[in-house]
């Protein structure tokens, strides 16, 4: 069964802290789909907080599809697949596991799915401004790769590419650069450390959007992407 611990004082509400410590049990697999949660008496004595502080919490894990409660049945986990997995605060409790390589594997996936035809959109609908901002971002990332600066690579990366979903002129674009933040500034902080910048793909994706290149920009995009240059394993940078 899993263990819990008593919440201690901090700055973040007691719900939330309830609901963090339950939530990374089911998000790490200690808490399996389908597994029923001690009872509430259990879970207050364990956190040693009051039965409104956990259901709160409770409340909070349902409304991210992670659990669901039944009267006479109980509260058990829910299907991976009910799981809100875009939802920034379930993304900031994936960054605290231990083992974070089988989201990121995932989110790279993700990434494959969607990046290139941002690039090429952004290619093709970037403003002047939006490209004057991406021209800034791409010199402070040679200048971090040339450094060896990994705190300002990974700042100005994630910038890079968060720049390239807003100038996509799609709406549907936007979420995805804010949503996807957390999780895509935690693949960049663990790939860089000690790896390669990948500026020579970067370079590429940015030659073909300044150059309103769709295609090439699209390919530059699947070339970074590729696994070649996505070993989560061999730490190389994003």
């Amino acid at each position: 069964m899993a263990q819990f611990s008593l919440v201690e004082d901090s700055h973040r509400k007691i719900h939330v802290q309830v609901a963090r410590q339950i939530a990374r049990k089911i998000l790490s697999g200690e808490l399996n789909q389908h597994e029923r949660l001690p009872s509430e008496m259990d879970l207050c004595d364990a956190f040693g907080v009051s039965r409104t502080a956990l259901r709160e919490s409770t409340k909070l894990l349902s409304a991210k599809g992670l659990i669901e409660s039944k009267p006479k049945v109980g509260t058990t986990v829910c299907q991976r697949n009910n799981w809100h997995f875009l939802d920034p605060q379930l993304l900031d409790w994936i960054r605290d596991l231990e083992n974070t390589e089988p989201f990121l594997a995932q989110f790279l996936g993700l990434r494959k799915a969607i990046e290139p035809e941002a690039c090429a959109l952004a290619a093709s609908n970037a403003t002047a401004e939006h490209r004057k901002e991406l021209s800034v971002i791409f010199q402070r990332m040679t200048l971090a790769a040339e450094r060896y600066e990994y705190d300002d690579w990974t700042a100005n990366d994630h910038l890079f590419h968060q720049t390239i979903f807003l100038s996509t002129g799609n709406q549907f674009y936007i979420p995805f650069s804010n949503i996807l933040s957390t999780i895509f500034k935690l693949f960049i902080d663990h790939s860089a450390e000690g790896g390669r910048f990948c500026i020579e793909e970067h370079c590429e994706i940015y030659d073909a959007i300044m150059a309103g290149n769709g295609a090439q920009a699209r390919l530059a995009s699947h070339t970074l992407l590729n696994d070649e240059n996505q070993k989560l394993s061999q730490v190389v940078n994003a």
